[in-house]
């Protein structure tokens, strides 16, 4: 049977009232089953809550479900937080790169764009943060679990800044791919810790400073 990803809709979905047993309302899907379900409701527990905060039986009332299909289909808490974060991470970036692909303008104008795009997402009700980020600073710092999706899920992003920082004739377009990343998770971070989406303002700024020094790089 082939499933249907979950729809990530940063820029305009809405989060239900929140029980006093802190789950979300259950939510009807196109492909309504337990699986789903159960990611639908973890991914909401999780970002909102956090993952240590978050306990099973929480995950499956919010779900519908009972606590051994959960274990049958995840295996483990653990193994559902990695099919949170996968799923996550494939949504986001397919989201996001949608939104690189509707810019206009000069190659160098949509670099400094993607903080446009940013602060509508950080303006998002549900907008709790970088669940990657979020992650790994919950637990111990040399547990590879989390990380090691977290990177996996960066270097995808990093590519397509790369590419786009080649196409606007950066000189080095890793370094500069790099730069912009640091920028977009610091941004990230500081407007959920303010609750400020206008804190993407300061990082479009940033950037827009990088990108008129592009060209004056020393070639690779």
């Amino acid at each position: 049977m082939v499933r249907r990803r979950r729809k990530w809709l940063p820029m305009n979905a809405t989060i239900e009232n929140v029980s006093k047993s802190r789950a979300p309302a259950k939510r009807k899907t196109a492909n309504d089953n337990a699986r789903d379900r159960i990611l639908f409701a973890a991914t909401d527990l999780f970002c909102r809550y956090g993952i240590s905060a978050t306990g099973i039986d929480a995950i499956v009332d919010a779900a519908g479900t009972a606590k051994a299909t959960l274990y049958n289909t995840f295996g483990s808490k653990e193994g559902l937080v990695e099919a949170v974060l996968k799923a996550e991470g494939l949504a986001w970036r397919e989201w996001f790169f949608l939104e690189l692909d509707k810019l206009r303008g000069q190659p160098a104008d949509k670099l400094v764009a993607i903080f446009s795009i940013l602060e509508k997402w950080f303006a998002q009700e549900r907008f709790f943060g970088c669940p990657f980020i979020n992650a790994v600073g919950e637990f111990d710092k040399r547990d590879a679990r989390y990380r090691k999706i977290a990177l996996s899920h960066k270097a995808i992003v990093l590519e397509r800044l790369t590419a786009m920082a080649r196409e606007a004739g950066a000189a080095k377009p890793a370094k500069t791919a790099h730069e912009l990343g640091l920028l977009i998770d610091g941004a990230i971070v500081a407007a959920m810790v303010t609750g400020d989406p206008k804190v993407a303002r300061h990082a479009k700024s940033a950037a827009r400073k990088m990108v008129e020094g592009l060209k004056t790089q020393p070639a690779e």
